[in-house]
């Protein structure tokens, strides 16, 4: 069954909304960041990181944001036009807020932590007069990244375009992507996740994300009980991911497909969320089977754990095909899902 429809004569396949960033990874890794010297720099931030994904398996992606003023805001906005996404509405800010830069600590193959620095922000800048009609328009989905929230005016950016969205019926896809910092309490969380994923025709996030999404409306949901809330709301497709336990796809005629994390000698704990997001929009957007779509989400996820960067390692679809190969041929045609359950 397709569970989503896209207006395939629109130029652009899928518009994005949200936080870019620089990450920095350390290259003298499996120890405490106090004592790494050398760094890596990428870009990053869960959205951009998803637009280069989506861009690398062939789709025609754009994006909504704020950069720094700055040669790091040169570095990631020519790093996306290398990728072939389109930058025409990345705006630079105009007094001075600077880019989120994010140095991550990799102490082991299961230990990783992350340190934002995110005082003066340059995403959170986007406003409402950064969001044009014409380019929601042109696009089959938009992406809202829920850091957008956080703090004003991005948020009333990002709920513009949702409503902009709406009246253009262009498809809302919700990344609930939580992260503590620039939040001011867990009732302001709850009030504006709320409020975007009652609007999104696919909602994806952890236990975690979810339960901080429903903290107003009703505590101590199961899955079950999360998927059908958002199902009669708007959702079609309600993604919730348990860690290395796997994830489920929850769809709107009562169906569920869970898939495992594949093997692998994993390098960092990070990263594998925005391959998950980019590889499953990838087969949606081909019409695949919805095992096929979370197969394919899932394999990038484990190749992305497995690499030193979250933006610059994202694979293509040969590379993903070949992985998701070699992977059944060493430990079973099941290894991910039973499509037999």
């Amino acid at each position: 069954m397709k569970y989503i429809t896209f207006d395939e004569t629109r130029p652009f396949d899928l518009v994005l909304l949200g936080r870019v960033a620089v990450d920095f990874n350390p290259v003298d890794y499996f120890q405490p960041l106090e004592e790494c010297t050398t760094f890596k720099k990428y870009v990053g931030g869960s959205p951009a990181n998803i637009a280069v994904g989506v861009a690398r398996h062939g789709l025609k992606a754009g994006f909504f944001a704020r950069v720094s003023d700055d040669q790091l805001g040169d570095f990631v906005t020519h790093f996306f036009e290398k990728e072939g996404i389109d930058t025409s509405r990345i705006r630079r800010c105009e007094h001075g807020e600077k880019i989120g830069l994010t140095f991550t600590e990799i102490l082991s193959r299961d230990e990783s932590s992350i340190l934002m620095y995110r005082n003066c922000i340059a995403d959170l800048q986007l406003c409402p007069a950064d969001i044009d009609e014409e380019y929601i328009k042109n696009t089959k989905a938009i992406l809202i990244s829920g850091t957008s929230l956080a703090a004003s005016p991005s948020r009333e950016a990002a709920l513009k375009a949702v409503m902009l969205a709406k009246r253009n019926n262009t498809r809302i896809i919700f990344d609930i992507d939580y992260r503590p910092y620039n939040w001011a309490s867990e009732d302001e969380i709850s009030i504006y996740y709320s409020m975007v994923a009652r609007e999104a025709d696919i909602i994806m996030g952890s236990r975690e994300e979810f339960d901080l999404t429903e903290k107003l409306i009703e505590e101590g949901r199961d899955d079950w009980q999360t998927a059908s809330y958002w199902h009669r709301r708007n959702a079609k497709i309600v993604i919730i991911k348990h860690g290395k336990k796997g994830s489920t796809a929850y769809t709107s005629d009562g169906k569920s497909y869970t898939v495992k994390p594949f093997p692998v000698d994993a390098l960092k704990s990070f990263g594998g969320g925005d391959g998950y997001g980019a590889g499953f929009l990838y087969g949606l957007y081909n019409g695949w089977d919805m095992y096929d779509c979370l197969e394919f989400g899932c394999a990038e996820a484990s190749m992305m754990v497995a690499a030193h960067s979250c933006s610059t390692d994202l694979p293509n679809p040969q590379q993903v095909h070949d992985f998701i190969k070699m992977s059944k041929e060493k430990y079973g045609e099941t290894v991910c899902c039973d499509r037999n359950e």
